[in-house]
């Protein structure tokens, strides 16, 4: 029988495009990890089963027998219920109630845990990350959509019902365009690279944005974020007010969160971010503008610092605790 000494702990990161694995010590020390592709077209059945052969590859790599293994822990898109494991609803991975706990379980005969993939990226930020030794921390990715988790008292919080830190879906400009959920103005159909490459395609529609779509070569479909952000940097001005447009609704957002929960820390991660000043010095202003002096003084505003790692490493995180 294995000694405490020999437990160890995986996690997982489902995304919609790859699964991303770590193997690690008891205290979080990653001793393996892999990046694979998820496969969604497959359905739920093919990618539970890539999940459970990357563990597998895993185990094999770091000389770790299964019944060495703790927990796995597995960050998804959500909504999901954390208790019973159970993934109700995700237009990443297009999975309707996918009983995901059970099914692993059953595969690898080893407890599984699972969690929110945003609150999982703001776990692995407080515990190896940005935010470190915070009491209060919010952490927004904002990249294809925009996500969030709460850290609060030192606990991830979940809310009632699993739902809280849904920032990307509170509303910053009431009536405003129609974001994935259905509903109209949210911070997400605003401020994240799907909303900026939409601005970008309608611009172009209208006859104008001419760099814009030079630099996808001459087509509107080829139009990204990255693409924008490109012709913002070169200096062009209708890409850089795409871009200011998506700061300000982000920093409304921030600035929402800041006099809401009066945080000790604001993390902000993803592509979106990595635009760089633009889009940081729109966010600045806003909070400036729109939050109570004491709650802003208080509030440190920081880019995240594990990338993409901050999901697997979160999973850990949840697996050590």
């Amino acid at each position: 029988m294995s000694g405490l000494a020999d437990q160890y702990l995986i996690g997982v990161d489902l995304g919609g495009t790859k699964i991303h694995t770590a193997l690690a010590t008891e205290n979080g020390n990653i001793l393996a990890e892999t990046r694979i592709l998820t496969g969604t077209a497959g359905g739920p059945s093919y990618v539970i089963g890539q999940i459970a052969a990357t563990i597998g590859q895993l185990q094999a790599q770091a000389g770790v027998p299964a019944t060495s293994i703790k927990v796995v822990a597995l960050g998804s898109p959500g909504p999901l219920n954390t208790s019973s494991g159970v993934i109700q609803f995700s237009p990443n991975l297009h999975w309707h109630d996918i009983p995901i706990k059970q099914l692993l379980e059953e595969q690898l005969s080893l407890k599984v845990i699972i969690d929110n993939d945003a609150n999982l990226a703001a776990l692995g930020e407080y515990v190896f990350g940005a935010g470190k030794g915070k009491e209060n921390m919010v952490y927004i990715t904002v990249s294809t959509g925009v996500g969030g988790g709460l850290i609060l008292g030192r606990q991830l919080y979940h809310g009632a019902s699993d739902g809280a830190g849904e920032i990307g879906h509170t509303i910053v400009l009431p009536d405003g365009p129609l974001c994935s959920c259905g509903a109209r103005g949210c911070l997400e159909a605003l401020s994240s690279g799907t909303a900026i490459a939409r601005e970008a395609r309608r611009l172009v529609e209208s006859g104008s944005g001419k760099n814009i779509l030079n630099r996808a070569g001459g087509d509107p479909k080829r139009i990204s974020s990255v693409v924008v952000a490109a012709a913002a940097a070169s200096g062009d001005p209708e890409a850089v007010s795409i871009i200011a447009r998506a700061a300000r609704f982000l920093g409304i957002g921030v600035a929402n969160v800041i006099n809401l929960l009066n945080p000790d820390m604001v993390v902000l991660g993803g592509g979106v971010m990595e635009i760089g000043e633009l889009i940081w010095q729109g966010v600045r202003q806003e909070v400036e503008a729109r939050t109570f002096q004491s709650s802003r003084t208080r509030a440190q505003i920081v880019p995240a610092a594990l990338g993409q790692r901050s999901g697997v490493l979160g999973a850990i995180a949840l697996a050590m605790q």
